[in-house]
């Protein structure tokens, strides 16, 4: 399987643009991730995007993207689907320990190769519905990219938080009448808008504390 060259030159230098310089490892890590994404999707149709180039802007930079707003040293992917944003941010970030958390068994499978193949001994993963899961523990930070409106993330999610943990949720355009629908105890601390290198689309990340 002959990986471009060119989407390896364009994820090193969409990480160094967010901030987030990545040394060969790192890089052929991602990559090796988007080879088993693509090798996976012919059967079990984990995303619509297939082009090794669009999936590097797309699901890699897009998730690094949020690099920045973790905090903490445990992180929740809600929802986390072919392991996004939870999988990039796991390679880029192996201080912190991750939890990979969704309801769909071939997804979960999915995951178990990224984790053996890519030895990433910090991640975690866990099958379930948000609505049913008990965690054993709480996390610093909860993270979904497409989860639903931040109202239904809170109502979610806002339970595995740990004392001052934030809930960071990766929007699209800037989420207004959901902002204004926030309310005590939670408050929201952030909405910034974010550039993904390569992508036309607007971005935000809202981050909610309570």
């Amino acid at each position: 399987m002959g990986l471009s060259t060119d989407a390896e030159q364009r994820l090193t230098d969409g990480l160094a643009e967010l901030g987030t310089p990545a040394d060969p490892a790192v890089v052929a890590a991602l990559l090796r991730y988007l080879a088993l994404l693509r090798t996976w999707n012919r059967a079990y149709n984990l995303t619509g995007i297939t082009g090794l180039e669009d999936m590097v802007v797309r699901h890699v930079l897009d998730s690094a993207s949020a690099r920045a707003y973790l905090a903490g040293s445990t992180v929740l992917d809600a929802g986390s689907g072919a392991g996004l944003p939870g999988v990039p941010l796991a390679v880029l970030d192996p201080a912190r320990r991750f939890t990979l958390l969704d309801a769909t068994g071939k997804k979960i499978n999915f995951l178990h190769q990224v984790v053996k193949e890519l030895r990433l001994s910090d991640v975690t993963l866990a099958r379930a519905r948000l609505e049913q899961w008990q965690p054993a523990q709480s996390f610093d930070t909860v993270i979904c990219r497409a989860l639903g409106t931040l109202a239904e993330f809170i109502a979610l999610c806002g339970r595995f938080l740990a004392p001052a943990g934030r809930l960071v949720a990766m929007k699209g355009r800037r989420p207004a009448e959901e902002l204004r629908a926030v309310s005590a105890p939670w408050r929201v601390a952030t909405v910034d808008r974010v550039t993904v290198p390569g992508l036309a689309a607007v971005r935000h990340i809202v981050v909610l504390e309570h």
